[in-house]
């Protein structure tokens, strides 16, 4: 009498089955975290926290000095240079304002960028004071639909 010896072990059907549905599932994790509106979103809090540092620094130099900073625009929006002395695009020939020399290292270590920005002169952020001296710092480049703007 001969015996079959019978070995245990996964079909080729059964180990492709189960991949295909790890596959699956892995898919829509992913499509469920949405990474990109993730990391827009990391990048957008970045951004709001930029704007209040900048406002904040703009009015505790007025605090001081009983005035706005010379360079803070009326009338017109104007982007924010990221550091003094080269305020001007040479490619655009834009003109920023220069907010570096009146606020660093007093108060603020430096101007705060976009996390996008790839300019080396404009930070990406723009300045506003109206006609009721109320001064707007906002984030042209926000994601995901967020306006990010803030006034004092």
């Amino acid at each position: 009498m001969s015996q079959l010896s019978i070995k245990k072990g996964f079909t080729l059907l059964e180990v492709l089955l189960v991949i295909a549905i790890i596959g699956i599932l892995a898919a829509i994790v992913i499509v469920a975290l949405n990474p990109n509106k993730q990391l827009g979103d990391t990048r957008n809090a970045q951004r709001k926290s930029d704007v209040n540092t900048i406002l904040n620094a703009v009015y505790q130099y007025d605090i001081d000095n009983s005035a706005m900073p010379s360079t803070t625009p009326t009338t017109t929006v104007k982007a924010i240079c990221r550091n003094g002395g080269a305020c001007t695009d040479i490619a655009t020939s834009t003109v920023y304002v220069d907010l570096y020399n009146a606020l660093v290292p007093k108060y603020v270590v430096g101007i705060p960028a976009d996390p996008q920005a790839t300019s080396s002169t404009s930070t990406n952020y723009t300045i506003f004071m109206d006609a009721n001296s109320r001064v707007t710092v906002s984030a042209p480049g926000a994601e995901n639909g967020m306006t990010i703007s803030v006034s004092r």
